[in-house]
C-alpha cells in the first residue's frame, strides 16, 4: 500500500516547517539532504523500525552523548573525481583524512553503546575503517594546508636543494649589496624576486655598466630590476630544483588521490551511513524539543491524541494550549465549531501534521497513551481557495477541492476541510456540507471539519458517526480560550468577536437584537450551555487545585511523620542506653562508697561519702535533663506555619512561649515578660495566633514563679551576683571547656544567673561560645552584654533552675 500525500495537502499543513527544523539539527550536509528527502514509509513495520531507530538516538542524548561527527565534510565529488584518476587538491586532502577519522570515531563510539543502540550500530558497521589511510594523508601535511616535508624522501631531498641554492644565492646578492662600488649604481640597497629570480634596483642610467638580465622595470621606467651575470648560473640551478620540487608535490598529491580513489566506493557508502546516522540523531533532538511521544499505531482504528499540541505552533516557541482530540468507537467525523480566531484551524491541521510525521516515522507532540491510525492518505483544504487566473470564486475554487478529495479518498483516508461549504447561501452550503461527509464516510475516510452552520453541529444528535467539539470563547473576557471541548457544539460567537476588534458598540447591540428577533433557539442554547460550561470549569479548577494541595500536604505530613518516629526512637533507645550506663555506673559507685565505710567506720569518712553520694546524684540528675533536654527536640515536627507573633509550645520549658524573631532553624521568644530567650525552632509546636489564657490552677503558679526566678537572672542584676567566667585569649576548644565547667559549678551553687567575658577579637570565639549556649541544657537564655556590662564583649546567660 502506497502511501498518497498530495503537494497541496504538505503546503496546507506545512509538512516543510517540520523538514526545515530538522535540517537546522542536522550537523552534516548529506544529513541535512537526506531529512530532505525523507519519505513517507508504506508499513507499519517500516515506521515501527524508524521510530525504534529515534528511540535509541534519543536514549543515547539522555546520557549526553552526541555523534563524533566533527570534520565530516561532504566530499562525494572530489571523492568521485579521484575515482576516475582526478588529482585532488590539498584542502581536499586534508577534509578526506578528517572525513576518515571521524568515520573510525564514530565506528568506536557506538560500539562501546552497541547493547543500548543494535540499530545504530548496524548503520556504524557500514562506515570504512581507513585509519591508516587517514595517518598517511595527514601527515602529508603541515596545519596551514601546505605539503610537509614528510609527504615522500625525495621532497625533502628536492627542498633541501632548493633552501641551499637559496642561502647560496642571497649570500652572494648580500656581498654585492655590501661593494662600495656596485651599490651606487643601485636604487635602493636590496634584492627582491621577479618571476621566480633574484633581482637587484639598478638606475636605468647605469644598465650599460651592470652585466645582467632585465627582468622587469618600474613604471617610470627609472628603476631596472635586473639579475646579475655571475648569478644566472645559480637562478638557472634554483629553477630546476624548483621545479623538481613542484614535481615530487604533484606526484604526492596524486599518490594520495589514488588511494582516496581506490576506496572511493567505501568512502560514499561512509557518507551516506554518516548521512544517516545524523538524521537519526537530529529526529532525536527534534522529539525532545517538541517534548513528543511515540502513539499506539499498530492494527489502531480510533484516533485518540491526549494533550495535543500544534508541532509548528511549539517549533515557534509560542506558548500552546494542549487538547484532547478523540475519534473512537463509531465516530469518524469531528466537527468542530466555535468562535473565529479560537483555535478551530490550528486543531485541525495538528492532528493533519502529527498524521503526516507519523507517517514519515516521526514522534509527535502529544502525551503518553495516545493512539493514531497510519492514514493510508491525507487530503486537506485550508484557506481561502479563490483562484483568478481560472475565473473561480472561493466558492468555487472551494467545490473544486472538495470534488478532487471525493475522487479519491476511502478507507483509511483522512480528510481535513476548514470552512466546509462556508462561501455560499448557509442552507444550501450545509445541505452540500453534509453530503459531502456522508459520502466519504460512506467510503471509509474519516473526516475533520470546522464549521459555523448550525446544521451540521445538530448532526452529532442524530447520526452516531459524528460528534461535536468546540473551542471556547470566553464572555467576560471576551477573548478565545483556545480549548477543545469533545462533545459538545459551541457558538461562533461572531458578534462578540466584531466588538473586540473595535466593530462599533451601536452596531453591535443592533446584530444581536437582530439574532434574537430572527429567532434563533439553538443559538441561544448553545450559548446557555456554554455559560454554564464555563461556570462547571472554573469550579472543576477550583476543586483539582485544591485536591492537588491537600494531596501534597498530605505527603508532607506523612514525610514528616516517618522522620520524626525515626528520631523518636533512635532517641529513646540512646536515652536508655544512657539511662542505663548510669545506673551501672552508680550502682558501682555505690558498692565502692560501702565498702569504705565498713572499712574505715569514722566519722569524717562518712561525711566524705556522703557528700560524694550527693555530688553524683546531681552529676546523674543534670546527666539526665540534659539526655531529656535532647528528646524534647524531637518530641514532635516542628510547625510548617511559624511567624512573628505567634504563640507556641516550647517542650523543653513545658510552657507557651510567643514568638518575637525568626531566624534560620532559630526562634527568639518570650513567655510573657521581660526575659527572652533564643531556642531552636525544633522544640516549638501547635502554632496559634492569639495568647493563650491564664490558667488558675498551681501549675500556673509554678510557672509564674519559674518566671520571677528568671526575672531575677536578667542581665541587670547580673553584675550583683559577681558570677562571671574570663575567656579572652583562649583557643575555642579551651574556653568551651572552661565554660562547661564554670556552668557546671553555677548550676551546683544554685546561681541563676551568669556573665561570660570573652572580648570581641575577631568574633569567631564570640560565636563558637553562643553556638554552644544555644545547644546547652544549662541554660534558658542567653543575650549581649548592655553598655554598662561590656557591651558585645560580654554574654549574659540565665541558668535553669
Amino acid at each position: 500500500m502506497t502511501v498518497q500525500i498530495s503537494e497541496k495537502t504538505l503546503e496546507d499543513l506545512g509538512f516543510a516547517d517540520v523538514l526545515r527544523a530538522l535540517t537546522q539539527r542536522c550537523r552534516t550536509e548529506p544529513g541535512r539532504e537526506r531529512v530532505l528527502a525523507r519519505p513517507f514509509l508504506d508499513t507499519a513495520e517500516q515506521v515501527s523500525e524508524a521510530l525504534a531507530l529515534v528511540a535509541e538516538s534519543r536514549a543515547l542524548s539522555h546520557e549526553q552523548f552526541s555523534l563524533p561527527l566533527g570534520g565530516v565534510v561532504d566530499l562525494r565529488i572530489p571523492v568521485g573525481h579521484a575515482a576516475k584518476g582526478g588529482i585532488l587538491e590539498p584542502r581536499q586532502l586534508i577534509d578526506a583524512a578528517q572525513l576518515l577519522f571521524a568515520f573510525v570515531r564514530t565506528r568506536e563510539a557506538l560500539d562501546e553503546r552497541k547493547e543500548r543502540a543494535p540499530r545504530l550500530m548496524d548503520i556504524a558497521r557500514r562506515l570504512p575503517l581507513l585509519e591508516s589511510m587517514a595517518r598517511r594523508i595527514d601527515q602529508c601535511f603541515e596545519p596551514d594546508g601546505e605539503i610537509s616535508d614528510r609527504a615522500s624522501p625525495e621532497l625533502r631531498e628536492a627542498r633541501d636543494r632548493a633552501r641551499g641554492l637559496h642561502r647560496r644565492i642571497k649570500t652572494r646578492l648580500d656581498e654585492m649589496l655590501h661593494d662600495v662600488n656596485f651599490v651606487s649604481k643601485l636604487r635602493e640597497n636590496y634584492y627582491t624576486l621577479r618571476n621566480g629570480r633574484y633581482v637587484l634596483p639598478v638606475v636605468s642610467n647605469y644598465r650599460s655598466e651592470v652585466d645582467g638580465i632585465v627582468h622587469n622595470a618600474s613604471q617610470t621606467g627609472q628603476t631596472l630590476f635586473m639579475e646579475p651575470q655571475v648569478m644566472v648560473g645559480l637562478g638557472n640551478d634554483l629553477a630546476i630544483a624548483q621545479s623538481v620540487v613542484t614535481e615530487e608535490e604533484r606526484r604526492v598529491l596524486q599518490e594520495l588521490s589514488q588511494l582516496l580513489g581506490r576506496e572511493s566506493d567505501r568512502i560514499i557508502e561512509g557518507l551516506e551511513a554518516v548521512a544517516e546516522l545524523d538524521e537519526a540523531e537530529a529526529v532525536a533532538i527534534l522529539s525532545a524539543d517538541l517534548d513528543a511521544t511515540t502513539p499506539a499505531f499498530a492494527e489502531v482504528t480510533d484516533l485518540e491524541l491526549r494533550l495535543l499540541r500544534h508541532p509548528r505552533l511549539v517549533l515557534k516557541g509560542t506558548e500552546v494550549v494542549a487538547n484532547d482530540v478523540t475519534l473512537n468507537g463509531g465516530a469518524k467525523a469531528l466537527v468542530v465549531s466555535g468562535p473565529n480566531a479560537g483555535g478551530k484551524t490550528v486543531t485541525l491541521t495538528g492532528v493533519g501534521l502529527c498524521a503526516l510525521m507519523l507517517r514519515a516515522g516521526l514522534p509527535i507532540p502529544v502525551a503518553e497513551g495516545s493512539k493514531m491510525p497510519l492514514y493510508r492518505s491525507v487530503h486537506s483544504t485550508v484557506g481561502d481557495s479563490q483562484d483568478l487566473a481560472q475565473g473561480l470564486s472561493t466558492f468555487s475554487a472551494h467545490v473544486v477541492m472538495l470534488r478532487d478529495i471525493i475522487a479519491v479518498a476511502g478507507e483509511g483516508s483522512l480528510v481535513m476541510i476548514d470552512e466546509i461549504a462556508a462561501d455560499t447561501d448557509p442552507r444550501e452550503g450545509a445541505a452540500i456540507a453534509i453530503a459531502v461527509l456522508e459520502d466519504l464516510l460512506a467510503k471509509g475516510a474519516v473526516a475533520l471539519v470546522t464549521t459555523h452552520l448550525e446544521e451540521l453541529k445538530a448532526l452529532a444528535h442524530m447520526d452516531p458517526r459524528f460528534l461535536n467539539a468546540r473551542v471556547g470563547f470566553d464572555s467576560k473576557r471576551m477573548a478565545p480560550t483556545y480549548r477543545l471541548q469533545m462533545g459538545a457544539a459551541g457558538q461562533s460567537s461572531a458578534i462578540e468577536v466584531a466588538a473586540r476588534v473595535g466593530l462599533p458598540q451601536r452596531v453591535c447591540e443592533r446584530a444581536r437584537s437582530l439574532t434574537m428577533n430572527a429567532g434563533g433557539p439553538l443559538s441561544q442554547a448553545l450559548a446557555a450551555a456554554e455559560e454554564e460550561r464555563r461556570k462547571l470549569s472554573e469550579e472543576l479548577e477550583r476543586a483539582r487545585q485544591a485536591a492537588k494541595e491537600a494531596e501534597e500536604l498530605r505527603a508532607d505530613l506523612e514525610k514528616q511523620k516517618q522522620t520524626f518516629e525515626r528520631e523518636r526512637r533512635a532517641k529513646m533507645m540512646q536515652f536508655n542506653e544512657d539511662v542505663h550506663a548510669a545506673s551501672e555506673h552508680a550502682a558501682a559507685e555505690v558498692r565502692e562508697l560501702l565498702t569504705r565505710l565498713r572499712s574505715e567506720q569514722n566519722e569524717k569518712a562518712l561525711s566524705e561519702a556522703r557528700l560524694q553520694l550527693l555530688q553524683r546524684a546531681e552529676d546523674a540528675q543534670k546527666r539526665a535533663q540534659a539526655a531529656k533536654a535532647e528528646l524534647f527536640q524531637v518530641e514532635a515536627p516542628g510547625p510548617a506555619n511559624l511567624k512573628v507573633g505567634a504563640w507556641v509550645h516550647h517542650s523543653g520549658l513545658g510552657r507557651d512561649v510567643e514568638i518575637l524573631e525568626l531566624a534560620e532553624g532559630f526562634a527568639v521568644v518570650s513567655a510573657g515578660g521581660a526575659m527572652k530567650m533564643r531556642v531552636p525552632t525544633s522544640e516549638l509546636s501547635g502554632s496559634r495566633s492569639r495568647k493563650p489564657q491564664q490558667s488558675k490552677f498551681p501549675e500556673r503558679q509554678k510557672q509564674d514563679a519559674a518566671l520571677k526566678r528568671a526575672t531575677t537572672a536578667a542581665p541587670a542584676q547580673v553584675e550583683a551576683t559577681n558570677f562571671r567566667c574570663d575567656v579572652r585569649g583562649m583557643r575555642a576548644d579551651d574556653a568551651l571547656a572552661e565554660v562547661e565547667s564554670f556552668l557546671d559549678r553555677g548550676m551546683r551553687s544554685g546561681e541563676e544567673a551568669a556573665l561570660i567575658v570573652h572580648g570581641h577579637g575577631t568574633g569567631a570565639l564570640k560565636q563558637a561560645l553562643r553556638d554552644y549556649l544555644a545547644n546547652s541544657p544549662y541554660i534558658r537564655m542567653y543575650r549581649p552584654g548592655e553598655s554598662h556590662e561590656g557591651g558585645d564583649g560580654v554574654t549574659v546567660v540565665a541558668l535553669r533552675s
